[in-house]
């Protein structure tokens, strides 16, 4: 590897991780806290608190990745003018684009490797920690899981537990259901079985019911049934996919699509996963462009300002589309990819004559 090849890599490498080291300690802090006063009536552990904000914090620093980028590559082409390298380069025939092409090659190639392992570890991380918190959260004893047999909802009302199971979920609708409703002492009361149960409230109304009690069978054309759940709460229950990693995606789309349930989220999140390499390829590009065109500026904390308050926009236009994605009012595609190419076309507009910078 040529001797320019590894000063730019060690120099942006280093500030990539001093910028991540930074973030992870902040967001680290914000979580202690945030945990300390979630626990603070409760008798627990001391290191409790603190090791919860130790497996909660990469999801959120893979969050903020984005501007992770963006800050580093800031530092490293302030550390470039202040030493006066990228005149040195200039002049030695490194031009400008071929330390972008450079830097956004590794930035690439990062990119996969934090989706692959660092990505994987924290949704690992985030499941652990969900799994943990919810044994000090109100509504720990209830469960929604779905599997390749449909969706499966464990619930407490009225001092019984039930058991239910539905083949599919379709407009406020349970299909194929069959719930079993357990006494205190976990005694079978009475099983139901319905072709459509509608629950858009938590008082679902069960359909040409089918009850078992015992060896006895009753049908009854409309059945009010009370629960804990509505459907909305049920979308919710699902809507965390940060805790998931990649294989777990893909196979909860695998029976997300058997129940015919929306895979809206899901494909969201797999688009956001697959598109992330290339996001923030164009964030190290935008920042660079700024760092290069704000070179004259003597307050290298303007150019920081200048360069954070654009990123901001742009986080927000991205987040505004991936918002109308999850709410079905454009494509799951558009939603993840307009703002990409919108991002590509200002990078594109800014990079010209970027070598007589």
């Amino acid at each position: 590897m040529k001797i320019h090849i590894q000063f730019l890599l060690k120099n942006y490498l280093s500030s990539l991780f001093n910028v991540f080291f930074i973030f992870f300690s902040l967001i680290f802090i914000l979580n202690l806290l945030t945990e300390l006063e979630f626990f603070k009536k409760s008798e627990v552990n001391t290191f409790f608190p603190l090791y919860l904000s130790l497996i909660n914090t990469p999801m959120f620093v893979f969050e903020m990745f984005p501007f992770i980028f963006l800050i580093s590559t800031q530092f490293f082409f302030n550390n470039l003018f202040n030493n006066n390298e990228i005149n040195i380069f200039k002049y030695s025939g490194l031009k400008n684009s071929k330390i972008f092409s450079i830097l956004t090659v590794t930035t690439f190639f990062t990119g996969i490797l934090i989706i692959s392992i660092f990505y994987n570890l924290s949704s690992n991380l985030k499941n652990l920690y969900l799994g943990l918190k919810s044994n000090y959260t109100e509504d720990n004893k209830y469960l929604a899981v779905i599997t390749n047999n449909g969706l499966w909802i464990k619930d407490i009302h009225d001092e019984k537990t039930l058991m239910i199971n539905a083949g599919l979920i379709s407009q406020n609708k349970l299909l194929d259901a069959y719930i079993s409703e357990f006494d205190k002492n976990y005694e079978i009361i009475r099983n139901i079985k319905s072709k459509k149960i509608d629950i858009t409230n938590k008082e679902w109304i069960i359909e040409n019911a089918e009850i078992y009690i015992q060896n006895n069978k009753q049908i009854i054309d409309e059945l009010k049934f009370n629960t804990n759940f509505d459907y909305q709460i049920i979308q919710n229950l699902f809507s965390n996919m940060s805790s998931l990693s990649l294989l777990e995606l893909l196979e909860m789309r695998k029976n997300y699509k058997k129940l015919s349930y929306s895979l809206t989220e899901i494909d969201l999140q797999l688009l956001k996963l697959i598109s992330f390499p290339f996001y923030i390829c164009l964030m190290f590009i935008f920042s660079g462009i700024i760092m290069i065109n704000t070179k004259s500026f003597k307050s290298k904390y303007l150019k920081i300002t200048i360069g954070l308050f654009l990123s901001v926009v742009i986080y927000y236009i991205n987040n505004f589309f991936y918002i109308l994605g999850t709410s079905e009012k454009i494509s799951v595609l558009s939603s993840i990819f307009i703002p990409l190419l919108f991002f590509t076309l200002i990078n594109l507009i800014f990079m010209r004559n970027l070598n007589a910078k």
